[in-house]
């Protein structure tokens, strides 16, 4: 049980979180701050947060616990916002979608504090943002990937396992730097190529027609093409190098297919529909057998 949550950043990620927290018990009072005022009002108005702080010092001055649910290219600000007022038992975390940004910031800011910090990562979100689209059970059942500094505190570490356990997540740990590589692979890639995608068609004369015409595959492709432009400028800008990896072997998987279908070579091109479709159907045939 935590006496006080220092939320700093009341949008989709946060408010889950503190909505979360509280229903499981885990919270007695939560402190909010976010830069627009119409946000912390409404996430007081919501009982997303039980009171408003004036900025994020003091938002995490008092707390036993701290959240940076902020864009990951705030991070080092707030955590030298934040350094002279946490105490050395706090358990401060941040839910970024990178981490060795987040982990360079950290060494850069805390101080005496770097053990207090967790490096945090859930895997989940929605096309929305927001407080007023937050959501209780965003975290029940999904993945939340921590990523200790050698620095971190063994008691701090154990605090933010135990945390989203309690709230219904799938907790592991990883380096900060498997992280990025694999969520460069597994997650920045694709959303790159949504947003290519849409904007491809959406470069073409006849684009707007084509769309109108797509249907629920199509629709699947892109949803993430709808993610919040800011969030996803800093990600993609934070994990450039994996990320820019991870696309020079998506184009020339890519120029692969594309030689065979110019050669018009049916039986290699089969062959490689194949062995994708045999790989998809592995990892979810994986993804069920975990769930159980």
């Amino acid at each position: 049980m935590f006496e006080q949550l220092g939320l700093i950043g009341c949008g989709l990620m946060g408010s889950s979180f503190a909505l979360a927290l509280k229903r499981a018990g885990l919270v007695n009072r939560v402190v909010g701050f976010s830069p627009s005022r119409s946000t912390t009002t409404l996430a007081l108005e919501m009982g997303v947060i039980d009171a408003i702080a004036g900025s994020a010092a003091d938002a995490a001055a008092g707390a036993d616990l701290v959240l940076l649910a902020v864009p990951v290219a705030a991070t080092e600000a707030t955590l030298r916002a934040i350094q002279p007022v946490i105490a050395s038992t706090t358990l401060v975390m941040d839910v970024g979608s990178t981490k060795r940004d987040v982990v360079h910031a950290a060494l850069q800011t805390l101080g005496n504090r770097l053990p207090c910090f967790v490096p945090a990562h859930p895997i989940c979100g929605r096309e929305v943002s927001g407080v007023q689209n937050a959501l209780v059970d965003l975290y029940v059942g999904k993945k939340v990937i921590l990523t200790p500094l050698p620095a971190t505190s063994a008691v701090q570490l154990q605090q933010a396992g135990q945390l989203w356990t309690a709230m219904g997540s799938v907790v592991s740990e990883m380096s900060p730097q498997t992280h990025d590589a694999a969520y460069a692979a597994v997650s920045h890639l694709p959303h790159l190529l949504a947003f290519a995608m849409m904007n491809s068609l959406g470069a073409q004369a006849e684009g707007e027609q084509y769309l109108s015409l797509a249907g629920p595959g199509f629709r699947d492709f892109t949803r993430i093409a709808a993610a919040e432009p800011v969030m996803w400028r800093d990600i993609l800008l934070a994990n450039r190098d994996e990320l820019l990896a991870q696309s020079r072997h998506f184009q020339a998987s890519l120029q692969a297919l594309e030689k065979l279908i110019e050669t018009g070579d049916a039986a290699s091109l089969q062959d490689s529909i194949h062995q994708a479709s045999q790989a998809r159907a592995e990892m979810q045939h994986a993804a069920v057998s975990a769930s159980k």
